[in-house]
Formats: structure tokens, C-alpha cells, sequence
């Protein structure tokens, strides 16, 4: 009886994280290079996969050219079954999820530096570990990022614990000692 005691207040204690990183998912504002599901439930030709382009734009059918870049998952969904509502559809009923997110990039005193792909809870360190680890040379303090869409294109300096974005950009700085 123990175990299922001790069981059931981990699962409790582990609820609010979950429903905290849900949150921040569902403010993530779509951008150029991710990869998204349309569902129109009872509508296999209005379904698809698409990534979003450079412009952060898709091609949908009978809606023409959609301006994406910048919405979440849930205005996307809005834009679209206001869309197809009266002229296609009665009550569309439409989902949109993200398959995969556009990529981060780790450059500077890492083994492989280069652009990795994005998962949701990803801190420095996971991202550091993806680009093989710290070089010899490598600063264990030292890390500055870039955000994606930061205005004045300053990076700041952030801890190894830092959970970072899609499309930011991770310097791992030179240690002199």
C-alpha cells in the first residue's frame, strides 16, 4: 500500500509541470520551416501535411495562400474553419498540430556545430549533447543566444539550464584557461 501511495503523490507532484509546459506550447507562434498537420474531420482532401515556407506561408486548398508565420496552432485553426464555414463547409471542424519545429543552431566551442531539430523542453545542455558535447577549449559558463526575432539582434548571455526555441542560435564561447 505504500508504493501506490508513493505513486500516486509523484504522479500528483508531476501534474502542474505538465499542464505548465502545455501553456507554453499552446502560445508557440508558428514561424518559416515548421511542419504542421491540418485535420478537417470528414474531409480527407482538405487534410494535409505542409511545412510552412520562407515567407511563413501555405498553400491551401480553396483558401489560396495562407499568411501564417506568427500564429499559434489554435488562430491557425480559427483562420481556416472561418475560411472553408458557409462557402464549403456548414461546421468545419478542423485540428492543427506541429509534427516537427523548425531547427535551433549551436555554433562556436561544440564538437558538431550546426542547425539541430527542435523538441519541445529542450535546455542548453540537451542541445549541447546533441552537437556532441563541449570542445577541450570550450567555456563551461560562457553561452550567449541569439533569440529568433529579436529586434535588436543582441545576444545575451544565458545559464546551461536555459530552455530554448526554435530558431534561436547558441554560441558556446572559447574558456582562456
Amino acid at each position: 500500500m505504500n508504493v501506490w501511495r508513493t505513486v500516486t503523490l509523484l504522479l500528483l507532484l508531476a501534474l502542474p509541470i505538465g499542464a505548465n509546459a502545455a501553456q507554453s506550447l499552446s502560445d508557440y507562434q508558428l514561424g518559416s520551416g515548421d511542419q504542421i498537420q491540418i485535420q478537417v474531420f470528414g474531409e480527407a482532401d482538405l487534410s494535409m501535411e505542409v511545412r510552412l515556407s520562407d515567407a511563413g506561408t501555405i498553400s491551401y486548398p480553396f483558401l489560396s495562400e495562407l499568411r501564417v508565420a506568427g500564429n499559434t496552432v489554435s488562430q491557425l485553426e480559427a483562420q481556416i474553419i472561418n475560411g472553408l464555414k458557409g462557402d464549403y463547409l456548414v461546421d468545419p471542424s478542423v485540428n492543427v498540430s506541429v509534427i516537427e519545429y523548425r531547427p535551433f543552431y549551436i555554433n562556436g566551442e561544440v564538437k558538431t556545430p550546426g542547425g539541430y531539430p527542435f523538441k519541445p523542453g529542450l535546455t542548453l545542455r540537451k542541445a549541447v549533447t546533441l552537437a556532441g558535447g563541449f570542445t577541450e577549449r570550450a567555456s563551461k559558463s560562457k553561452f550567449n543566444l541569439l533569440a529568433e526575432g529579436a529586434l535588436d539582434g543582441k545576444q545575451r548571455q544565458v545559464g546551461i539550464d536555459e530552455l530554448l526555441n526554435p530558431g534561436d542560435i547558441i554560441t558556446v564561447e572559447q574558456s582562456f584557461f
